[in-house]
């Protein structure tokens, strides 16, 4: 799966703010600084996402596990030498 792209207009937002950010600030330090807190600002992480997220996490361990144990169900069976 692809991940999601960024609209061209976020990109190129970002790109002219570090290129700003770059001819503005002599300090390599606070350069990387400000384009860290540049990207914190637009994206901030979504409370939604992450709900959603561990919500569906336990729901995936059940169904490993129900698969897991209808294997093992499978191997108890009795079965006798020559049978198919």
């Amino acid at each position: 799966m692809q991940p999601k792209k960024m609209p061209q207009s976020l990109r190129k937002y970002i790109r002219r703010e570090k290129a700003r950010i770059r001819r503005e600030v002599l300090d390599l330090k606070e350069q990387e600084k400000l384009i860290s807190q540049l990207y914190q600002k637009l994206f901030k992480p979504s409370k939604t996402t992450s709900t959603r997220f561990s919500e569906r996490k336990p729901n995936i361990a059940k169904r490993v596990e129900v698969a897991l144990l209808g294997k093992q169900d499978e191997n108890k069976r009795d079965l006798q030498p020559g049978d198919k």
